[in-house]
């Protein structure tokens, strides 16, 4: 067991809101961080890697590497009470502070960084020898690897098929009508209305042709499966915490980005009720203001209550990249479609702003090989 020093901060998840946290906090605390992978990954990086893994290497980091002054225990968290959190390798790590940052749950993502970066290339080896490929999910992740794919290949079919009217429904019914158009100008086949279950019995990973729920046929000589990923808030439901989950999943938090009225505990990312897009950034944001809440109770404990910095929900701009060169972006007072909004974003998708924010050196010849146009 992992004893409790008076000040111990234990983070549940190293992704995009629990590395950033874990990372500004370790020299304020003694912070504990708890993930199944050995690893923080970029998450805006991921479709890039499956058409160019070897770039974006520097984009799967070690926890280790960025964490000079916490600890990492590689496991899963499976309970938790008012005190300590048990692990999926059985041990229980004490906490004074307990923070939440699970977001979504994982499909079958590899413990070791070795395993990741491998993965990223057997995806690039599936679409570089495949004529036709099939897209399960047209949201943001969807979208955006289909536009990859064909923006890389134009020789390749590629087919998204959707369980939604429209595409990528966390934005306005414009952007959805620009982004079909785009999309089927680059000769995409898009199936509305309709789903595949690629799991389903009888199905195997070597399959080809594939049917839809309103019976049409699919050939496709690899697929992806782009869909929603549960939050993953199902170990906190026998908990003392599971009065705090709503019937979503997601974690309820007040202004603070605290747990209920427990003053001890709080949660981040998209695992939080908090009414905005779920957006990396903005699980930085998370990050960042339950950060400097922490320093305050650590440093003063309830003498400093009165001072905790309040998080803002925020009505964000959304931009789905389209390849090398195009971006979608809906604005307050329109939608915007083109090389305009693919211009804007940086060409390494935030990568060198994130690695900064890590505390991470950048190479010197990073930015001028890693995401050529």
């Amino acid at each position: 067991m992992l004893r409790s020093t008076g000040d111990r901060v234990v983070i549940v998840g190293g992704g995009i809101a629990g590395a950033l946290l874990a990372r500004t906090l370790q020299n304020h605390a003694d912070v504990v961080l708890i993930d199944p992978k050995e690893y923080f990954e970029i998450p805006w990086a991921n479709l890039r890697a499956k058409m160019e893994p070897a770039a974006v290497e520097r984009t799967v980091i070690p926890h280790t590497e960025y964490l000079t002054n916490a600890k990492v225990v590689t496991a899963s968290a499976v309970g938790v009470d008012d005190s300590v959190v048990l692990t999926s390798v059985g041990c229980t790590v004490a906490y004074d502070f307990l923070v939440v940052a699970t977001g979504r749950a994982m499909c079958t993502r590899p413990q070791k960084r070795e395993e990741r970066l491998q993965t990223f290339e057997q995806d690039k080896a599936r679409i570089a020898s495949a004529e036709s490929v099939l897209v399960v999910g047209g949201g943001p992740i969807g979208v955006e690897l289909a536009a990859e794919i064909v923006m890389g290949n134009p020789e390749k079919r590629v087919t998204i098929v959707h369980g939604g009217p429209r595409l990528l429904m966390v934005m306005g019914e414009k952007a959805s009508a620009k982004a079909l158009e785009w999309l089927r100008s680059k000769n995409v086949t898009v199936l509305l209305d309709q789903t595949v279950d690629v799991a389903a019995a009888g199905v195997s990973p070597d399959d080809k042709v594939f049917t839809t729920s309103a019976g049409e046929t699919v050939a496709a000589d690899c697929h992806f499966v782009c869909t929603g990923r549960p939050i993953a808030s199902g170990w906190l439901r026998d908990s003392f915490l599971g009065d705090h989950v709503d019937e979503n999943g997601r974690v309820v938090v007040d202004e603070h980005l605290r747990v209920g009225k427990l003053r001890n505990v709080f949660a981040i990312g998209d695992i939080t009720d908090v009414p905005e897009a779920k957006q990396g950034y903005l699980a930085q944001r998370h990050a960042m203001v339950v950060s400097r809440n922490l320093k305050l109770l650590v440093k003063g404990g309830e003498s400093r209550e009165h001072k905790l910095h309040r998080y803002k929900a925020s009505k964000v701009n959304i931009t789905i990249t389209l390849g090398r060169r195009d971006a979608l972006s809906e604005l307050p007072f329109m939608t915007v479609i083109g090389h305009l909004p693919g211009a804007i974003k940086p060409r390494d998708h935030f990568i060198s702003r994130t690695r900064r924010m890590m505390g991470l050196k950048l190479s010197a010849r990073h930015d001028q090989s890693m995401f050529r146009i």
